[in-house]
């Protein structure tokens, strides 16, 4: 028996916990309680974008996310725990092969042994579920150190698993021995063991080991539904190959052990009964089949039951409520068979697909999910033993999946349309705004600018050339500087009239406020200077950013244009591939549906010929006991002439 992992089981311990670098520290059993994660710093933040849809359960969101920014060179940071989360994420879906070149191409980049281990005993797991077994014992041999405690006893589990699957009973005997039976896993050891023995005709190691499973009693670590189902199933091995061995008190006892309500229980009252009749105890045998025959008869057990019923009431010698429960019997089967074309009909019809996704309902596409309840149909009890086949689990899980792609196709195809719509309204808003910035930028006078930039420009290095500060003279100022200077005009025009004092003193006062004036232009000229070279530099800046902006303008006249048409060219490409895969997937989704339904049909094929076959035995009994009634009335009335 394998025991299955979830989709968090399975991804998020190969694939989350290496991204939380929780791999490498010790792994838990699935049952186990996750541990508390380490401190991780998440470096690149499309990384954690990641690693936030899956730790919300969105895988598929996760997945695509976490690709698109790897093509885009976004989680530079994380690299290898980027691939390795990928990878696992793959695998959940069962995409082993693609899975195994990203592990492959990480050992080759040399990433740790332990994420390596890890790594291909995940693989090796998905592709044993597939059922590639050579690929798996590829995958397992990879392996090159031992793995955490719950992973090495599930390693071993597994490797037994693969050679039993692949006819090897022997070597998976030698490697189920090497576990300890001390915990979950190595009580499933111990099952798988006895069964291997079984088979590969070691009985009385096999039968040893099988009682020991079917004798143990609930404990703290052996305890729940999964324990007694094993309990129960160890013992019904053991009671039908005592049948087989002609052992039938053996059997007998092995059988009690059995509870009476369980997924064995049926079998095992069948089997009881048998071993009764084999004994010669036919009225033993009454008990177990009597409580059989009155279950669902969707059953097979149930079914033989109700035609061994009367077979132990002939052998008793009750052939009158032997015929009467023939007669029953073969009622029953004609109304079995008549529910089971009513089955059959519900599947062609197509009301299983939908009863079983409105019965079982999830957002997420996963390979680990599974089918959890049945569908609410008229006769669902006779696809019980069909859900639980891993054949028809697999089909519907590539159904639902590809249901969940024509799901996200669609919603992809809906959002193109609004992506259409915005980059109509954005055509629309740029023609209707370009005349009037095309007409503002007409009258920004940017040319006069700067000229006048440049003349002021040229002004400022004569002003550091003469450095006289007259350059920088304010108003007054300049009004001072020309009264001196109409002042000395006048003084030298009048020069000859004036009295020679007189002259010498108006000169000397005309001096002094003259060289005053300078002196004043003089100490303001640095830090005037200064300012205007700051001012200069910020009109220069200024003028550079409208340049720039003129520039771009002109630039998104040209441009913007085409950037709307690869817009609308892109969305055109993606919206015609989507409609290129839509009808791909829903002709694959057809012929998944016909795939699933054809399993499902043939399975409840097999159960009409299984009740034609009771049918018949029913018939050939009741013909019989008829015969032997006429012959008894033939006799008696012979003996009385």
């Amino acid at each position: 028996m394998d025991r299955k992992f979830s989709l968090n089981a399975i991804a998020r311990r190969l694939a989350g916990a290496v991204a939380v670098a929780s791999l490498l520290g010790a792994a838990v059993p699935a049952s186990a309680a996750p541990p508390a994660q380490p401190q991780h710093v998440i470096k690149d933040p499309h990384y954690g974008d990641g690693l936030f849809h899956f730790f919300q359960d969105q895988y598929f969101e996760s997945l695509t996310s976490l690709m698109v920014s790897q093509h885009f060179d976004r989680v530079a940071q994380h690299a290898d725990e980027a691939e390795i989360l990928r990878g696992g994420l793959l695998l959940s879906y069962g995409l082993h092969r693609e899975a195994g070149q990203i592990f492959a191409q990480l050992i080759e980049r040399g990433a740790p042994p332990k994420v390596q281990d890890r790594a291909w005993f995940y693989l090796a797991k998905i592709r044993y579920q597939r059922g590639f077994l050579a690929d798996a014992a590829a995958a397992l041999d990879r392996i090159g150190g031992a793995l955490p405690p719950a992973l090495e006893e599930e390693r071993g589990l597994l490797r037994a698993n693969v050679m039993l699957a692949s006819g090897d009973d022997a070597g998976a005997a030698k490697v189920l021995a090497a576990i300890p039976p001390t915990s979950g896993a190595g009580l499933y050891a111990r099952y798988n063991l006895g069964v291997a023995l079984l088979r590969s005709g070691e009985t009385e190691r096999g039968t040893k080991v099988l009682d020991e499973v079917g004798r143990l009693s609930a404990t703290k670590a052996f305890a729940g539904e999964e324990f007694r189902a094993l309990r129960d199933k160890a013992n019904v091995a053991l009671g039908f190959a005592a049948l087989k061995d002609e052992r039938p008190q053996d059997a007998r006892n092995y059988l009690e052990r059995v509870r009476l309500n369980g997924p064995q229980s049926n079998k095992a009252l069948l089997g009881f009964g048998w071993a009764a009749a084999a004994q010669k105890q036919p009225k033993l045998a009454l008990v177990p089949w009597t409580e059989l025959g009155g279950r669902d008869a969707s059953d097979a057990a149930v079914l033989e039951a109700r035609i061994a019923l009367p077979y132990a009431l002939a052998e008793l010698g009750a052939y009158g409520q032997s015929l009467d429960r023939y007669n029953e019997a073969l009622a029953a089967f004609a109304q079995e068979g008549k529910a089971l074309d009513e089955s059959i009909a519900a599947v062609r019809g197509g009301k299983l697909m939908n009863a079983l996704l409105d019965s079982n309902p999830g957002q997420e596409m996963g390979w680990f999910w599974t089918l959890k309840a049945l569908p609410e149909l008229p006769h669902a009890s006779h696809l019980a033993p069909l859900m639980a086949g891993h054949e028809f689990q697999e089909a519907f899980k590539n159904y639902r999946d590809l249901r969940f792609l024509a799901g996200n196709l669609q919603s992809w195809q809906d959002k193109l349309g609004v992506f259409g719509d915005m980059l109509a309204n954005r055509r629309q808003a740029f023609a209707e705004r370009l005349p009037k910035v095309r007409e503002q930028a007409k009258d920004s006078g940017l040319p006069a600018l700067q000229q006048r930039r440049e003349s002021l420009a040229g002004e400022l290095v004569k002003a550091e050339t003469d450095a006289d500060g007259v350059a920088f003279a304010n108003p007054q100022q300049r009004a001072q500087k020309t009264r001196i200077d109409d002042a000395g005009q006048n003084l030298k025009a009048a020069t000859a009239t004036l009295p020679a004092p007189e002259a010498a003193d108006a000169a000397e006062r005309l001096r002094r406020v003259s060289g005053a004036l300078t002196w004043q232009l003089a100490q303001q000229h640095p830090e005037k200077f200064w300012d205007a070279k700051r001012a200069l530099a910020a009109t220069d800046t200024a003028l550079a950013e409208a340049t720039q902006r003129d520039a771009a303008l002109a630039k998104a006249q040209v441009e913007e244009p085409l950037r709307f048409e690869k817009f609308a060219a892109r969305i055109a490409e993606l919206d015609r591939r989507i409609k290129a895969l839509n009808p791909r997937v829903a002709a694959l989704s057809r012929e998944q549906q016909r795939q699933v339904e054809d399993i499902a049909v043939a399975e409840l094929r097999q159960q009409q010929e299984r009740l034609a076959v009771y049918g018949t035995q029913a018939r050939f009994a009741v013909a019989q006991l008829q015969d032997r009634a006429t012959q008894n009335k033939s006799d008696e009335h012979a003996a009385k002439q």
